[in-house]
């Protein structure tokens, strides 16, 4: 992140330098250095924010150096098909949100690093998404409401989103969901999630959640 930091710096005031060169240049009437400048300073503005840009992201997202617990959810029935979900992250204070159905999903933004930008040494990150509930039941989840969360806030630019939308313009980014498999929801259950390179991944933790999985194939022990 230094080094980002370092860059970024580097090429604002490469940035301002030719700017000052241009302004000089134009004033001697020297048009075509001028013009020359501004268009260093343009090209040193447009890396300076890209390093920076990409220094924020990096300090706003989780690191992954390895597959490993990111989070923790507890479920406690509050009606019929209706729950509270308790949320604990490590560092944070738990969060309830109230989820409908009988399922339930969690999904994260993920960035790994490709050429050019593995010359950089970074970790591939993440941000958690949005918490949502589900029903079983297809009938019944085209009709009845359904509740989804926000887990971040959408920051003003976001390395993710642009990478998703334009990725012409971030060589070296690659930016994709991770989610976990709909899961049941039981009152008392209680789920580990991990984090790989790849996909979440929600493992029950006690015998509420290991009654609630039973046969789910799709979720390891």
């Amino acid at each position: 992140m230094n080094l980002l930091i370092g860059i970024g710096l580097t090429f604002t005031l490469f940035a301002f330098f030719f700017l000052l060169r241009a302004v000089r240049c134009t004033r001697r009437g020297r048009i075509l250095r001028a013009g020359g400048s501004g268009l260093g300073g343009a090209m040193s503005a447009v890396l300076a924010g890209a390093a920076l840009l990409l220094a924020f992201n990096y300090y706003s997202y989780g690191r992954l150096i390895s597959e490993k617990v990111i989070s923790s959810i507890q479920f406690r029935q509050m009606a019929p098909d209706e729950y509270e979900a308790r949320l604990m992250i490590s560092g944070e204070r738990d969060r309830f949100y109230r989820l409908r159905g009988n399922e339930w999903q969690l999904d994260a933004r993920l960035i790994t690093w490709k050429p050019p930008a593995t010359i950089l040494g970074l970790d591939p990150i993440y941000r958690l998404e949005r918490l949502s509930g589900r029903f079983s039941d297809i009938d019944r989840e085209r009709t009845e409401a359904r509740t989804v969360h926000a887990l971040s806030p959408e920051p003003l630019l976001d390395i993710w989103a642009i990478a998703t939308q334009f990725p012409l313009l971030t060589p070296g980014v690659d930016a994709y969901y991770g989610t976990a498999t709909y899961v049941p929801m039981a009152d008392g259950a209680r789920f580990d999630v991990s984090l790989s390179r790849d996909a979440l991944i929600a493992r029950p933790i006690n015998d509420a959640a290991r009654a609630a999985v039973g046969h789910w194939g799709t979720v390891p022990e």
